[in-house]
């Protein structure tokens, strides 16, 4: 019954959202795509006899028990992707909550504590620049008026974008009631990474590497690309370049990652020197102090190059996210259930990371045999997600039929 139920359900949202073209995924938030993801969800929720629910922040909700009802458990993840990511990040934890719970039904289980499975919106922040929106607003992590502020590629406010999906924004903000009344949050996700094995195809998170998010704006001089001579160029792309080689260069010295993933350049010509370049840098290492001195490093060789090129340079930082070290009992109940099995740190974030400011969060991974993630190609086994279903039943089983 849960292998069929599980099979189901990725058949469904499969197709959802993904590109002809890249066979990636492009659900981005508040988009036509993400209302199918959103609309699939409360049908799970609603087939199954559970109440449904939309909080403030377009988090959704499905419970079994009563919602108001203290130290409940949750589980659940994501259903949105970064731009032609792959099929398993985010949607293999919702998925594999629902048939969790299809499983522990099957066992006979008897639930002492409500039991709620949810899909946090905007985890990847693809449309607005900020990863996690729907837990950091949760959390109040993220404020109501810097969440206003945030805008997509095409000027669209994050509150207009709402409005437009049917959603109200002016209820968004801190949710401390919610908070108060769950006891645990476990998140399911599939490996980012290659450190589970076939013998182990299921981990537990031990912590999450400090990261963030830096924008780098390279101001330079618009001009013509076949008249103007080169000693009288300010060219903001080469000031641009080698700032990613430094980043590489200085990251790698320091054992740490930094990455320009993302660039925006105005005119944006062909026969035309730039005049503007944006690049967006993402940042992470196994403490702060490491993080910091290499954003530091990058932003110094940045702004020696710039005074070369005639080039001025502005850093912004748009997100940060301190180490999160993931609650110690239970992280330690969850490896114990589940007969001793890897206990390892990540360098991606998480709504399980956001939410383990306020709450006891967990994490399981998934083994991922390739190690490719936020690509088409990221993939995982069903027999290990099946694995991991049963995996988070019986964590579930632990901690809400006590």
């Amino acid at each position: 019954m849960t292998e069929d139920s599980f099979r189901r359900m990725w058949s469904e949202l499969l197709p959802v959202g993904r590109s002809a073209a890249s066979g990636g995924y492009r659900r981005f938030a508040w988009n036509s795509a993400d209302a199918e993801c959103r609309a699939w969800f409360e049908e799970q929720a609603r087939s199954r006899g559970l109440t449904y629910e939309l909080d403030r922040n377009g988090n959704q909700w499905a419970w079994l028990g009563d919602p108001q009802g203290p130290g409940a458990v949750v589980t659940g993840s994501h259903l949105d992707s970064v731009p032609d990511g792959g099929a398993y990040d985010g949607p293999l934890g919702v998925v594999s909550s629902f048939a969790a719970l299809d499983e522990l039904r099957s066992r006979g289980a008897e639930f002492d504590k409500p039991l709620a499975i949810v899909n946090f919106g905007d985890e990847e922040g693809a449309r607005f620049g900020v990863a996690c929106i729907g837990s950091r607003l949760t959390a109040g992590v993220l404020g109501r008026e810097q969440a206003y502020e945030l805008r997509d590629a095409d000027g669209v406010r994050l509150p207009d974008a709402m409005e437009t999906a049917g959603y109200d924004p002016a209820a968004i903000g801190a949710d401390d009631d919610r908070l108060a009344r769950i006891g645990a949050f476990v998140e399911l996700h599939v490996e980012q990474g290659r450190y589970l094995t076939e013998e182990h195809p299921v981990g537990v998170a031990s912590a999450i590497w400090p990261h963030g998010r830096w924008r780098f704006d390279f101001h330079g001089e618009a001009n013509h690309a076949g008249t103007t001579r080169v000693e009288d160029r300010r060219d903001p792309m080469l000031t641009y370049a080698e700032t990613v080689l430094a980043a590489r260069t200085k990251a790698q010295l320091a054992g740490a990652l930094a990455t320009f993933g993302k660039v925006a350049v105005e005119p944006n010509g062909t026969n035309a020197i730039a005049s503007l370049i944006r690049g967006w840098l993402d940042s992470r290492a196994a403490d702060e102090a490491t993080l910091e001195y290499v954003v530091e490093e990058i932003r110094q060789a940045a702004y020696e190059r710039g005074e070369r090129d005639g080039v001025r340079v502005e850093l912004t930082r748009e997100s940060y996210t301190p180490v999160v070290d993931f609650d110690v009992p239970l992280r330690d109940r969850l490896a114990k259930r589940l007969g001793g099995v890897p206990v390892l740190p990540t360098g991606a974030g998480h709504d399980a990371g956001i939410l383990a400011s306020v709450i006891p969060t967990a994490m399981l991974f998934v083994r991922n045999p390739s190690g490719i993630s936020h690509s088409p190609a990221e993939y995982a086994e069903e027999t290990d997600c099946l694995t991991g279903v049963t995996a988070l039943a019986d964590v579930l089983e632990d901690l809400a039929c006590e």
